[in-house]
């Protein structure tokens, strides 16, 4: 894990050091984390926000964070 941390952190330098993260929509304004629970693990707080981010509210992640074996499934009518 050590190798890919230092491959990325140099490629974020490198990507830095060439102005290609210049301009990025809501450069300069600070992150919205005010929803996020930090004793959530890590994991689960980049995936919110990617789905987040992606356009599923919160409901949408629930369903989709829940094991299969415990959804709801309609019945049929």
């Amino acid at each position: 894990m050590l190798l890919l941390h230092f491959i990325a952190e140099e490629r974020i330098a490198r990507a830095v050091a060439d102005g290609e993260l210049d301009n990025l929509p809501g450069q300069g304004r600070p992150l919205d984390l005010d929803d996020e629970d930090p004793l959530w693990p890590e994991e689960v707080r980049m995936a919110r926000r990617i789905l987040r981010n992606a356009g599923f509210d919160d409901a949408d992640l629930v369903s989709a964070l829940r094991p299969a074996s415990t959804r709801r499934t309609r019945s049929p009518s």
